[in-house]
């Protein structure tokens, strides 16, 4: 198409647009994947800054028209994260050492996770070292049931995010099965990053998750279920019980909006987190170790009412820093967490950070090199350059915030020239997004 054509097109298309935005129809996933295609094409034929700044807005009119709001109002269904690893309209605790960003969804209402390290005083959760299970469903198809999850019950598919994220969306309630290459080990961390549903209703819980391929109703059980939404959390089974009713605050921030959910497990001890607050910490819990997770997710028929689930980690809390120092000469972490494409580091990296500093000041004669590794999903040489710059970024954390002595530590950024696992695989993926501390 000409430029002098294009020109002559593009009034029409405000024209329909502005009328599409009078519109109070529900959106579709296909209305909004054909307005996302819409804008596209427009973009793909503008030949000069001023046809581009034209495109740019009538795009903010397709997507209020496919809305039915203002611009910024985009709907739940069609815009979410721009990232894998991120939950929609929020930036959550998920970009992991050098590896994917955690963009919030444009123009929607974030739950919005605090920035304020004093916040996280109570957060001490440290993802394991060894990823064993990890989706985001970056590779799964719209329409779709997840190929690597076991479908039990219930209606779900694949929903794509304006953006291009993907998230697992439940219309009922629904059950699922993450099936595992082995069984959950002693010591496991689980995270789940999830959207609620946009209203308090009957259920109380957003989802409920246990080991094992049966789910039990009954909380007599010999092992324990967990259950959390925006009303409280439960955790019965096992002979134990806690229920912990939400106050007024976190009702309101979690109704219709993301979480990122956190278990850590040491024996029978489980801790769990909703973003930056530790929930509960039970010492005698006994979480079914096995080769399976049943995930139940509370969802509704109405669209407001979905539950979506973006992002599953399990992974092996393995030995400490010193002992795997002292005895690999080598330990990785995926704990230390990145503002999207730079080198600031998040406030949720802050156990991660005081562990190593810890290690470090109790042992002055260890001097380590702290590394940044990247996958291969980007560009190679921008690959290596944030790595550095992130490497060098948790060497002066470590030196002006948490007191290691300059000394111990050098800093290098290797991009995705050292994998760590198979970048064919999604754990292998995840495996090799992350900072690792080497002995010199």
């Amino acid at each position: 198409m000409s430029r002098r054509s294009l020109r002559s097109w593009l009034p029409k298309l405000i024209a329909m647009s502005m009328a599409a935005q009078l519109s109070t129809l529900s959106v579709t996933t296909a209305e909004a994947q054909f307005g996302k295609r819409l804008k596209d094409a427009v973009k793909r034929t503008a030949e000069d800054k001023a046809i581009q700044k034209a495109t740019e807005e009538e795009g903010k009119v397709i997507d209020s028209a496919l809305s039915g709001g203002a611009p910024e109002d985009t709907a739940r269904a069609t815009a979410a994260p721009t990232e894998p690893g991120a939950t929609a309209a929020a930036k959550p605790a998920a970009d992991s050492a050098t590896g994917t960003s955690t963009d919030s969804a444009p123009g929607t209402t974030a739950a919005a996770i605090p920035a304020d390290k004093k916040v996280w005083a109570n957060y001490d959760f440290v993802p394991g070292q060894r990823t064993i299970f990890f989706t985001d469903f970056t590779e799964d198809e719209v329409g779709n049931f997840p190929q690597r999850l076991e479908f039990k019950t219930g209606q779900m598919e694949i929903v794509e995010f304006e953006g291009g994220q993907r998230a697992l969306k439940a219309s009922s309630g629904s059950d699922l099965i993450i099936p595992l290459p082995e069984a959950l080990p002693e010591k496991f961390t689980i995270e789940m990053d999830l959207i609620n549903r946009n209203s308090q209703g009957v259920a109380a819980h957003t989802f409920e998750i246990e080991g094992g391929r049966a789910y039990r109703a009954g909380g007599n059980d010999d092992f324990t279920k967990v259950g959390w939404g925006h009303n409280g959390f439960d955790l019965y089974g096992g002979g134990t019980q806690v229920s912990i009713q939400a106050k007024d605050a976190d009702k309101e921030r979690y109704v219709g909006k993301p979480v990122s959910f956190r278990i850590l497990a040491d024996g029978s001890a489980l801790k769990l987190y909703a973003d930056e607050k530790r929930i509960v910490n039970v010492p005698n819990a006994k979480f079914k170790r096995d080769k399976a997770l049943y995930v139940r997710l509370e969802g509704r028929d109405d669209e407001k009412e979905a539950v979506y689930l973006t992002r599953i980690r399990v992974a092996e809390s393995e030995k400490s820093i010193y002992d795997e120092l002292s005895k690999r000469g080598r330990w990785a972490t995926q704990g230390i967490l990145f503002d999207t494409g730079k080198s600031n580091i998040k406030p949720e990296s802050t156990p991660t950070l005081k562990e190593i500093a810890t290690t470090l000041k109790a042992h002055p004669e260890l001097k380590v090199e702290v590394q940044g590794h990247t996958d291969n999903v980007g560009k190679p040489d921008a690959n290596l350059k944030l790595s550095q710059a992130r490497a060098e970024a948790v060497k002066q954390a470590l030196t002006t915030e948490y007191g290691v002595a300059e000394g111990q530590l050098t800093a290098k950024g290797y991009g995705d020239t050292k994998p760590a696992g198979d970048n064919t695989k999604p754990e292998g993926r995840a495996n090799n997004r992350r900072v690792e501390l080497v002995k010199s």
